[in-house]
């Protein structure tokens, strides 16, 4: 009976002290990091504002820059944006221009379900084979 009261008493001893613990470093800091980073002009594509994309051109925005390894044809692409997508190949877009992962404008319309993305591509590039063999 003595060695139950004894080890019951060491065991509450222990749990009070556990209790009332400190942790050692109270001062954690955490730092977040962006994975993706997309520029503002890729953004506005993704979104569809078109406004945007053309104050960006106007002011010497780089249709062919790439951002998180795309194109903004890619992007225009990707998001089935006929109308910003024609505006980057008048402004002269490269439409044979590959992303990180070795795919095309055309590769990304047809990924992701954007015919009409897909036909302005496929006549962009033939016109320009048209002009390439008149030369």
């Amino acid at each position: 009976m003595k060695k139950s009261i004894i080890i019951s008493a060491i065991a509450l001893c222990f749990s009070l002290v556990t209790v009332n613990a400190t942790p050692v470093n109270t001062n954690v800091n955490y730092e977040a990091v962006a994975y993706f980073k997309v520029n503002s002009f890729c953004v506005s594509i993704a979104k569809g504002d078109i406004a945007t994309v053309q104050k960006l051109i106007s002011r010497g925005a780089d249709v062919n820059a790439k951002s998180n390894g795309m194109t903004p044809v890619m992007y225009a692409a990707k998001f089935n944006r006929t109308e910003i997508l024609k505006l980057l190949i008048i402004h002269g877009a490269n439409l044979k221009a590959k992303c990180d992962k070795n795919m095309t404008a055309l590769k990304y319309a047809k990924l992701h379900g954007a015919q009409d993305a897909e036909v302005i591509i496929i006549k962009a590039l033939d016109d320009a084979k048209k002009v390439k063999k008149r030369k």
